[in-house]
């Protein structure tokens, strides 16, 4: 663990809201970060941001915004208003964009003395070789991830999103300073769902994952809190 002092970001995107208030009251001091997505977003709208924050949790924007430039640049000004910690953008978007959206969180940051973090999509973890094969990414997900990774950091973005299979060689290559972000966490015996490169949060903590994302392995349970709780013991935490 490198860039945070609690490594388990929960993702909580539900239909109801009852559901994400109980869980959010449930696991208040349990868990430091949590994410909220396009499910969230689109039946909430942005103020559940603002109202997670007031709950004293950090906020993981994971819009995977990718748009043209400017487009691309508004809309992290208006997440930087709403005070959330990281927003996600898929670097596949380019150079331009990410640097247009790098420029607008420094200068948002600057103006509320806040620390908006931006984390570069490489390739979503529901996709498997014979996807990227499709989408004319032959050289296959770790290479594709590795160079994908370079551009973002070079254009100024905090760290990355991968797969946990891919943290060794982004460690290896890329040294300690970018954060990476794990979705397709789960616990030993839990099913993927739809990821498909996965791990289990020891796995991807001791290949050098900076934060792990937990959520229907959590969130679904019907103990969740136990479940949480376990995770964190497993990882000494």
């Amino acid at each position: 663990m490198r860039n945070t002092d609690d490594p388990l970001i929960l993702a909580l995107d539900f239909a109801e809201r009852e559901r994400l208030e109980y869980l959010l009251e449930l696991v208040a001091g349990k868990v430091l970060t949590v994410k909220l997505g396009l499910e969230a977003y689109t039946r909430f709208g942005p103020s559940i941001f603002a109202e997670v924050k007031k709950k004293g949790f950090r906020v993981f924007a994971d819009l995977k915004l990718h748009d043209i430039p400017n487009t691309v640049k508004g809309a992290v000004e208006a997440l930087a208003s709403w005070e959330v910690d990281m927003v996600s953008l898929h670097i596949a978007g380019g150079r331009r964009m990410l640097e247009y959206a790098v420029r607008a969180a420094a200068e948002s940051s600057r103006r509320t003395s806040s620390d908006l973090r931006l984390l570069g999509i490489t390739v979503l973890t529901s996709l498997g070789e014979e996807d990227l094969e499709e989408l004319g990414w032959r050289e296959g997900a770790e290479p594709t991830v590795l160079r994908l990774a370079r551009l973002g950091l070079e254009c100024g973005l905090a760290g990355v999103v991968c797969s946990p299979w891919e943290v060794p060689v982004l460690r290896k290559e890329l040294g300690g300073r970018p954060i990476l972000v794990t979705p397709g966490i789960r616990p030993a015996g839990e099913e993927d769902h739809d990821q498909v490169r996965t791990a289990t949060p020891e796995e991807a903590l001791r290949a050098g994952a900076d934060y792990l994302v937990l959520g229907r392995a959590v969130t679904s349970h019907p103990r969740p809190l136990e479940v949480l709780e376990s995770i964190r013991a497993s990882l000494g935490l």
